[in-house]
Formats: C-alpha cells, structure tokens, sequence
C-alpha cells in the first residue's frame, strides 16, 4: 500500500506537472479539480453522480458544518465519509475564509476570532486548536491550517501583520494534530506582491507538511494580476509536494494555473453558475436562457459525453432553467461538474504524452475568445 501523504511525481512538462497523492480514503490523480461539498453535499448532485462524473476528491466547509449540524454529531455518526456516503478522499478549509467574510460579525486576537453565527446571531470562538479539533472530528483526509485571508487591498502593514500571525498560527494547528490519518497542509498568504508571497512561502515551508496551498485569491483582485502571478510563485513551491490553488476558478484560471505548476483546485463556480443558466462547454462559455436556444434540438456541447448532453436538448435545457425547476439545476450541474473533471483528465493525458503546450493554447483559445464574446 502506498505512504499515506505521499505525493508521486509523474510526469511534467515546462511548469506542468502531473502526479499522484495517497490519503487514507485512496489516491487521487493531479492535476485534480475538487468538487465544493460546502454542507456535507455538493450542490445538486448525489455521490453516485459525482462519481460517474470522474469526482476524486469533495471538499467539505468547516464553519459550515460546525454551526449545523455540527462535528460531534457528525462524528458520533461515523464520520463526514459515512455521513455524506462519499468514501473517496475529502477535504476541509480551516473556516478562516468564511469567518473573515463576517466582517462586522467577528473580533480577532492573537487566540483566535471570535465571531456570531450568521444563522441564528449565537457567539461562537475559533482558534487554530479548534479547528484542527474540528475537522479531525469530522475525519477529513486533508485539513487546512487556520489561517487569515486578507480583504483586497491590503496596505503593506497589514499584509505583513498578517503573514506573522497565518504563521504563528500554522505551528499552533501542527501543534494541535493529534489524529495521524489526517494531512495538514499550509496556506501561503501575501496578497498581490510577490515578495511578500516569497516571504510568506518560506514561512509556512519551514514547517515540514504533506502539502501547502497559495490562499489569498479570488477576493475582489483584478483576475489578470492572479494570472501575471502564478508563474513566477508557484515554481517556488516544494518539488515534491501537491501545490493547491484555494477557490479558484473558471477554466481558464484552471489552464492557466496547471501551466504554472498548481496541482489542486476547488471551487464552487461549476455548480453556483450552473443553477443561473450558465454552462462550460469546449466551445466556449453559454447562457443557457439564451432566446437562439429556444428551439435548438441539439445537445448542449456536441463534444460532451455526459448524461445531460446525451439525454437532453437545448431547448428543454433553456426550457428548465426559464420555468425554475429543480431538474435544470441537476441537469446543469451535472455537465458543469462532468465538463470541469474531463478538463483535468485531458490536461494531466497531455502533461503524461507531452501534448500539453498544444492543449494548452487549444484551451485557451477555445475558452477566451467565447469568453470575450459572451
């Protein structure tokens, strides 16, 4: 049986890389897109469906599911794995983002933040030992270190205010692990600066981890300044750990992160656009309420093998989303999830045959231009 925590480089080409990671609930292929299960279930889709669609990983969210329905009970009914019936790898965030996202809600210190429910107003404390504490409960295969994500902009005082205390942090949450199945990974902080990122990064590598995450993006900044950084910072990542992008994002980020070196991704655009009628396809982007699709019998995206392309037109599709039912968000969900999961298949064929460079500009041509047009 391989290592648990043991990342396997494969195979790179330029920046690309294309490996293995071995967590306790089985391995998972990188370059890798984790399915966001924000509240014990991915919008819209059951586990067998995820599966079908060529899920590895779901992501679960520890604010979340601390405040409802909590990780005692979770854990008192066998675990998240048993709870959600998802037996694969899983993941948690620390709940940093989501309590730092309160805003007028939460006091930080030093300890930790104390923050007010968002569902019924109730006070409640985190610290880097109770969230290590949490998703432990809650039995997840990789857990993230409790740290702080920064509002966009940041002046250069409180970036490095808050590197120090993400890094003190992030040695109070390795302190805390006690529980040897689950992976604590690091999150790089710094803003838009790389010299604060490099400052940031060798910070949280000096603490010796299965892997480390780039946090801090997707928080208002301009997309093009993530873009014009990551091929300069991700390279300056340990060689032999899995690199996670957090909360990132449309295809094209996803290309062009995977051609700077990233190997993990999340977010929950796949299902949160899909419920608004908006759809990936390999010829670019498509608003689905569109009226041209009121009478296109055609399937969605003719190059897309999934169930909802081979089983459904555009215009029911259209039909669906305009009436409000339910099915048009499974519908849509389904082939945004299967779309996502098939990008990263085909990039990880193309790193593993060395076609990656022609993919690569493939992709981006195809997404781009529809992208600029839509």
């Amino acid at each position: 049986m391989a290592q648990i925590g043991k990342f396997t480089l494969h195979k790179t080409e330029g920046r690309a890389r294309r490996g293995t990671f071995t967590t306790t609930h089985g391995s998972f292929e990188t370059p890798v897109f984790m399915a966001v299960g924000t509240k014990a279930t991915v919008k819209a889709m059951t586990p067998e469906e995820l599966k079908e669609c060529g899920t590895q990983v779901v992501l679960g969210n520890t604010y979340h599911l601390h405040l409802r329905p909590n990780e005692k009970l979770i854990k008192k009914l066998g675990g998240l794995h048993k709870f959600m019936n998802w037996h694969g790898p899983i993941l948690t965030d620390s709940g940093g983002f989501q309590v730092f996202s309160l805003s007028g809600l939460r006091k930080m210190s030093e300890e930790g933040v104390e923050f007010r429910s968002h569902l019924d107003g109730a006070k409640h404390f985190i610290s880097p030992e109770k969230s290590m504490e949490i998703q432990m409960d809650l039995g997840s295969d990789i857990i993230m270190a409790f740290d702080e994500c920064l509002k966009y902009p940041a002046t250069d005082d409180e970036i490095k205010k808050s590197m120090d205390l993400t890094h003190r942090w992030l040695l109070r949450s390795k302190a805390a692990m006690t529980r040897e199945e689950s992976l604590l990974f690091g999150i790089v902080q710094g803003g838009l600066s790389l010299e604060h990122r490099k400052y940031s990064l060798q910070q949280v590598t000096s603490v010796d981890l299965p892997g480390y995450a780039l946090g801090g993006f997707s928080v208002g900044e301009p997309i093009h300044l993530m873009h014009e950084l990551l091929p300069s910072l991700a390279p300056l990542m340990p060689e032999n750990k899995p690199r996670y992008l957090m909360g990132v994002g449309t295809p094209t980020d996803l290309i062009i992160a995977i051609d700077s070196g990233v190997d993990m991704f999340d977010c929950v655009m796949p299902t949160r656009v899909a419920r608004n009628g908006t759809l990936y396809t390999w010829q670019g982007k498509v608003s689905i309420k569109r009226q041209e699709y009121r009478e296109d019998e055609g399937p969605l995206d003719p190059e897309c093998d999934c169930y909802t392309c081979k089983n459904y037109s555009r215009a029911y599709l259209r039909h669906m989303f305009l009436s409000g039912e339910i099915l048009g968000s499974r519908l849509n969900s389904i082939h945004n999830l299967h779309f996502y999961m098939k990008l990263m298949e085909r990039a990880r064929h193309a790193i593993e045959t060395g076609t990656w460079a022609s993919f690569r500009d493939d992709c981006l041509t195809r997404f781009i231009k529809k992208d600029a047009s839509s």
